[in-house]
Parts: C-alpha cells; structure tokens; sequence
C-alpha cells in the first residue's frame, strides 16, 4: 500500500524521524519538514524504556542505540531527606533481552536522523508550518518564507504546539498543573563514580531524578516543584541555578552536592493537555505530543511516539489510506490515555506532604521493596512488556 506513496511529516522529532524511517522502509517516498535551521546538540536525556526499545530494534537500530546508552539496572525510589531507600524496581529482566536504556536526546536523534537519511528521507530543515488547509484531495502546508507545500498524506510530528494537531480538533487550552520543572546537564556521575540507575528523590510537594548519560560523563537532572507562580510551558526557557538550588536545598547531601555542579538550566511549566478527540482525518494523522502530551512522570513521552510511529505505518502499509488512519487511532487512543493518567497519579505519589500519609506510603512501599519485589515490578509490566512491533 505504501510503496511509491509520498508523505510529508511535520517535525524531526524523535517521533517524526521514526515514522519517516518506518513509512520509507515500506515503501514509502518520505519528507521531512523542520521549523530549526539545522539538527544540532538539543534536549537533555530520555528514558527509553523496553517498549520503546522494542521499536528501536524492528528498525533496525538496535547495535547503535545501546552503543549510545547506558543500560539501567533498575530504579531507585528514596527519601529526600537522607537518601534513605523506600523502593527498588530491578531492572534485570530486560537486561539480556530489550533493556531499559537511558541517553541523551541528541544521540537518539542523530541515530534516527541516520537511518532514515540511509532510507532515502529527505530532511528538510528551516521549514516552519504556519498553517494547514485542505480535504480527501489533499493537504496543503503553509510555510514562513517559502512557497506552500502540498501532499496527499500529512503526519503532525510538531509537538505540543502543533498545527496539524489545531487543524484537525476544536481549541482546547491546556491548564497550568501548579507545578514546575527544571532540567540540567553536570559533567561526570553523581557522587563520583559512575553506576547505571534512575534515582528518585520524593519529598513533600517536589521530587528530582537523576541518571547517568554517556557512560557516566554527564548526569541528568529533572527536578520537579508544586508552586502557584506560573511558568511558560516551554524547554527552551532558561531557570536560575541559584533558584533550583534553594528550592531543593533540604534534600539529602548527595543531592545539594549535585545541584551545587550545575551552570545552567532550563525551566518549564508543566501544563495538562487533552488527549486529542480527533488524532486523524482526510489525509492526515498525528503522532506523539502532537496528540497526546503527557507529563513527565512515567518518562513515556518518547516512548509512546515511538510505539505511534510504528503503529501508524503498519496500518499504512497493510490496508487503505481512510481505513488505516482510524485503525492507527483505534489501536493507539486507548493505551496512550491510559498511560497518561498514570503519569498523573505518580505525581501526586511523588510528593505527598501529610507527614503521617508519607511514612506510611514509604513503609508499605519498603515491605513491598523487600517481600516481593518481583510483584512491584510487574505492575508496569502492561506499559514495559507492551511490544507494538508484534501485535
């Protein structure tokens, strides 16, 4: 069905790279439209959890990607105050087979942006999409500066601002959440000596989660604060060090030891979006944040873009364009959806401030930690074991 079939995609993005390379390894005649005027060293880490992997390796990128990761032996859950452990998830069983892998979001892109240049994609950088018009005959794209571009096929990759996203559902404004986040790079591992872990510090109305990237020669930071101040939803916004510092300066030592190292940070306020009505229409189709933003707290938004990049191929490969683009949506809305509104329930999880209800969250979670940790772990199975590459 796809083959000679010309697509233009919205956005390089980890999620736009990896239908393009997904839809041209179909078949497909693919273009790819960039609003920045080149695909530089942006972003800070990702988590890429076995599901994501499992979309990495149908793809044929398994070798590079865990060349450029660093796999994760499991995540740590731990008390702000002394670092003092409340839960550990091992992460071994998918060590031998998809892993659980944690880089840098500019060596994911570069790895994507090479496989589908091998693929025949054409990348096209300083394209910013304004506007979208169009039917079942076609779309057209409005593009700052250069004449508009038309194909019979679209996919919105462009994120939580998307045009296609807009083109296709009634305005609905996201709402400020009440919190805010920073992100930031240090040079070399947390506490000296590099390990291969997710930490996460939980304390009354904020938590921070570090890990290690690039074998240990950077370690990211994500630090999370309820406040009612607003921030602008965005990754680019710089943060004052000095701010994120005083904010977490109760957390354990290890912590302000870590914080005291960063030079600079971004800042963003984390809005809640709807899950999109409409992910598709008459030539057209959204993807990742485009239809389904989610806040940080499960570290799936790369994930599921990946996992939707897939599907939506697969649809367009095996059956007609119409049909295949309400099959993509029928296979995807639910588990996205559902995978969001548990990213919003570990936020609440993560910073409970009743002292008493805090105790006694991290006691019953250290029994578990201790009595059965096989069981903690096999709660995320349903989002971990999902493999979209066999269903």
């Amino acid at each position: 069905m796809l083959i000679g079939q010309q697509v233009t995609i919205v956005g390089a993005g980890i999620g736009g790279l990896g239908c393009a390379l997904a839809l041209a390894q179909r078949g497909a005649k693919v273009r790819v439209l960039e609003q920045a005027d080149e695909l530089g060293e942006v972003g800070a880490g990702l988590q890429i959890s076995p599901n994501g992997v499992a979309v990495l390796d149908a793809l044929g990128l398994g070798k590079q990607l865990r060349a450029a990761g660093v796999s994760m032996t499991d995540i740590r859950l731990l008390d702000c105050t002394h670092g003092a452990p409340v839960l550990r998830m091992n992460l071994a069983k998918y060590s031998a087979d998809r892993a659980y892998l944690a880089l840098h979001r500019a060596d994911l892109l570069k790895i994507l942006e090479q496989g589908a240049r091998d693929a025949g994609v054409a990348i096209e950088t300083g394209m910013a999409v304004t506007g979208v018009d169009g039917n079942g005959a076609g779309i057209r794209l409005d593009v700052a500066g250069r004449a508009g571009q038309s194909a019979p096929l679209v996919i919105g990759a462009d994120g939580l601002h998307s045009v296609l996203r807009a083109h296709l559902n009634p305005s609905g404004a996201p709402f400020f959440t009440g919190q805010v986040a920073w992100r930031a790079l240090v040079a070399g591992p947390q506490g000296g000596m590099p390990d291969s872990c997710v930490r996460l510090y939980m304390g009354p109305g904020k938590h921070l989660v570090t890990y290690p990237l690039r074998g240990g020669a950077l370690t990211n930071i994500v630090a999370v604060q309820e406040r009612d101040e607003w921030a602008e939803e965005s990754w680019s916004a710089k943060g004052n060090p000095a701010v994120l510092q005083t904010v977490f300066r109760d957390f354990c030592p290890e912590v302000r030891d870590l914080l005291a190292r960063v030079k600079e940070v971004s800042l963003w306020g984390l809005f809640r979006h709807k899950v999109a009505p409409n992910w598709t229409g008459p030539g057209c189709a959204l993807i990742g944040d485009a239809a389904h933003p989610t806040l940080p707290f499960l570290a799936q938004g790369a994930n599921l873009a990946l996992e939707d990049a897939w599907v939506l191929a697969d649809c367009l490969a095996s059956m007609e364009q119409g049909a295949a683009l309400k099959e993509y949506q029928l296979r995807r809305k639910g588990r996205a959806t559902k995978v969001i509104a548990a990213a919003n329930a570990n936020a609440r999880n993560y910073h409970l401030r009743n002292p008493a209800l805090r105790i006694g969250a991290h006691m019953i979670l250290r029994a578990a930690s201790n009595l059965a940790p096989r069981r903690v772990l096999r709660q995320f199975d349903w989002i971990y074991g999902h493999d979209v590459t066999h269903s």
